[in-house]
């Protein structure tokens, strides 16, 4: 058989100030004749129109990459699998790609990530599980809708796909009790710092954390939000805006606890308690250093990482096993489903944490709720040891 080549596809999203598909056209004005005389797209080729696909979606950098990687992998199966193009492909064939990835065989997989450009580089690293291959999937029945859509292709075989079915958790269970934060918070306020450093390190921490466990925002809409984000309207009411998925406003309601941490954190950088909006200062900093410089996503989970697992040792040390155990896989995204959760079992309207959240279903919210189930828990506990006592009703 013929070594498989990965050579490199260029999938980079067209500048958005340049004439992209226009251009083409004006250098080639017979590139199009096997097109539809009423398309919409000038793209010539598959590549072509992968990257017009990927433009269009107006994507964050993470969704960006997310989808060259999965359309990189596709295109390059067309071409060393299927031997064939975009136009040529019919429903057995998707459906087989379906298959492929979820088993790719030995010669297009390397444990190890190597860059694009080295020979060695393979596309897959394992077979990808059935939530990794509705996402691939996801991709690629996209690309397919637009270019039917456009024009480049007559048909889209890809709309007969059915969706990879995966299993998923009618409820959330990666979430922390009110104990566990609780601890958590007393953990990192009882860390040493012997140094003005560590003090910062320490301030910021604790402000991160009890950050998190109030506003449940993502990682990120922290980590990007600036000094000035923090405000009062005048009515005792503060507030922290932040930049939400497909660059969606949303602002979020400061206790006082968190107010507290976040002045006492800015003391800890010799700044003033309180900003003015019109203040871009990063408002999470790096403790090193003098310069007000802002730290990386990466670097805000594993501070995180590492206040859970101090966290867990102190938990351990306590006898309580179970939240150790908890404590030790906690991730900064737990605290997002904890502030739902316990808001949701508290009696705090669906729709109010929805909009705090900033989910687009409510149904996603829903998926909090624990408080109907423990309560049938504790029901049904309570009369296998007699506690409560159960009438037959006719």
């Amino acid at each position: 058989m013929p070594e498989k080549k990965f050579d490199l596809i260029n999938l980079d999203p067209f500048p958005s100030q340049s004439g992209g598909a226009a251009e083409r056209r004006f250098r080639d004005p017979n590139a199009l004749r096997s097109i539809a005389e009423d398309a919409i797209t000038d793209a010539r080729t598959d590549s072509e129109i992968a990257r017009e696909f990927i433009s269009h979606g107006e994507l964050g950098p993470k969704s960006v990459a997310n989808t060259q990687k999965e359309l990189f992998r596709f295109l390059t199966w067309c071409r060393e699998e299927a031997g064939k193009t975009l136009r040529q492909l019919n429903v057995a064939d998707l459906n087989h790609y379906k298959e492929f990835i979820k088993a790719p065989p030995p010669d297009w997989v390397s444990t190890t990530k190597w860059p694009r450009n080295d020979p060695r580089y393979r596309p897959f690293s394992g077979p990808l599980s059935d939530a990794s291959r509705r996402q691939a999937m996801i991709a690629v029945k996209g690309l397919f809708a637009y270019a039917a859509q456009t024009g480049y292709l007559r048909r889209d075989p890809a709309a007969l796909v059915k969706h990879v079915k995966t299993i998923g958790a009618s409820r959330i269970t990666r979430y922390l009790t009110s104990d566990a934060l609780q601890l958590a918070i007393a953990t990192v306020s009882a860390r040493e710092a012997l140094t003005p450093a560590a003090v910062r390190r320490r301030e910021r921490d604790r402000f991160l954390l009890i950050t998190y466990i109030h506003t449940g925002a993502r990682l990120n809409e922290i980590v990007s939000a600036n000094m000035g984000a923090f405000y009062t309207e005048g009515n005792g009411r503060w507030w922290l805006d932040v930049m939400g998925k497909g660059d969606k406003p949303r602002r979020l309601p400061v206790p006082p606890d968190m107010l507290a941490a976040f002045r006492q954190y800015r003391a800890a950088y010799d700044l003033l308690p309180h900003a003015v909006r019109s203040d871009h200062t990063p408002l999470v900093l790096s403790s090193r250093g003098a310069a007000l410089v802002r730290i990386t996503d990466e670097a805000a989970s594993d501070a995180l990482k590492a206040i859970f697992a101090a966290a867990a040792s102190a938990a351990a040390g306590m006898g309580d096993v179970d939240m150790a155990a908890t404590l030790r896989q906690a991730s900064a995204h737990w605290l997002r489903h904890s502030m739902l959760t316990n808001h949701a079992n508290n009696g705090v309207q669906l729709k109010t944490l929805q909009e705090t959240a900033g989910h687009a279903s409510i149904a996603t919210t829903a998926a909090y709720l624990h408080k109907t189930d423990n309560e049938r828990h504790d029901e049904i506990l309570a009369s296998l040891n007699g506690t409560r006592t159960v009438t037959s009703q006719s």
